[in-house]
């Protein structure tokens, strides 16, 4: 990608898009396209089409999504699924017809296999059974790395289907039953400090499920990597796993250990309480990065500082009264 080149990131205020924005400006990209939901409805085929053919971007980061945990799979499979399903074909289709040179698709951890070996590579996705509490996001994530291959293997394009390990940091979604595990423990701790209540703060599930978390600004790296390899370099990586690679750290943790380093970063001392009526989901869920690190690259924040950096954020958006948190 040239500094000026035209670049247009689809779901720029989310976790992944802004860091992608953040990493872009950081290293002095100048043409940066980017439009919110309110302004341009990527499930709304005719306006993205119209969009994208007015603009007529030179790259693409597919970072629009419609995510969320646990509770909010389980409770919107419809929304999940068809929505997902409607931005990754709306886009992806439009961009080859314009000609972008090159797009970098997120696909999730989500849709490996519930009982999928670990660590895990590329290949073993499609090799078992989904997770049942995220199926309808895995199912359309799986598509559309599935669109990716399938415009490589016929159009000859250059499109990229990146999995990250659990993301999180700034710009998270800390409101509500959408959060994902880290935003909503630092939300429930926060609350419960802040409250002063004795009451333990819930964790749901067990606390046994090993997770694998990566620092948002560490994921924008990789992506930009990705997208500024050389034409042989990226042929190789897309040649292998159906254009298919992980971007992870390696090192898993319990949602317990999770649980208490939130806990000592945001109210030392609280108690916890696992509801083992909740579902833990994944037993466990660790990406193999090993083809990415064959290329230079590995992730430089650790689960730790990743923690405090998230906090610090968090509390400077609730000071400026610009994140929800119920």
């Amino acid at each position: 990608m040239q500094l000026d080149s035209k670049i247009y990131v689809a779901g720029h205020k989310g976790l992944a898009g802004a860091a992608l924005v953040r990493a872009l400006q950081s290293d002095g990209y100048t043409n940066l396209i980017m439009r919110t939901h309110a302004e341009l409805d990527l499930t709304d085929q005719a306006a993205t089409r119209a969009y994208l053919e007015s603009e007529r971007p030179d790259y693409v980061f597919l970072a629009a999504a419609l995510v969320g945990g646990i509770h909010a799979n389980s409770t919107m499979p419809a929304d999940f699924i068809s929505i997902n399903l409607a931005i990754q074909s709306n886009v992806i289709s439009v961009a080859h017809d314009i000609g972008v040179k090159r797009l970098l698709y997120f696909g999730s951890n989500c849709a490996y296999p519930r009982e999928s070996d670990q660590p895990m590579k590329e290949e073993y996705l499609h090799t078992g059974h989904l997770e049942p509490t995220n199926e309808w996001f895995a199912v359309a994530k799986l598509a559309g790395m599935a669109m990716v291959d399938a415009y490589n293997t016929q159009h000859g394009t250059q499109y990229i289907a990146a999995i990250p390990a659990g993301l999180y940091g700034p710009d998270d979604n800390f409101a509500g039953d959408a959060s994902h595990v880290i935003p909503a423990l630092m939300r429930r701790f926060y609350e419960a400090r802040e409250s002063g209540d004795d009451e333990a703060v819930l964790v749901w599930g067990t606390g046994t499920p090993e997770r694998e978390f990566l620092y948002v600004d560490d994921m924008a790296e990789a992506c930009l990597l990705l997208m500024n390899m050389d034409d042989e370099t990226l042929g190789e990586v897309l040649a292998q796993n159906k254009s298919v690679i992980n971007i992870g750290t390696g090192n898993p943790v319990t949602i317990r250990q999770l649980a208490e380093a939130i806990r000592d970063q945001v109210a030392p001392g609280a108690k916890l309480e696992f509801d083992t009526s909740r579902p833990d989901g994944f037993p466990r869920k660790v990406l193999d990065p090993t083809r990415l690190a064959k290329y230079g690259w590995e992730p430089s924040v650790s689960l730790s500082d990743g923690i405090k950096r998230t906090y610090q954020w968090f509390l400077a958006a609730l000071e400026k009264e610009s994140l929800r948190v119920g």
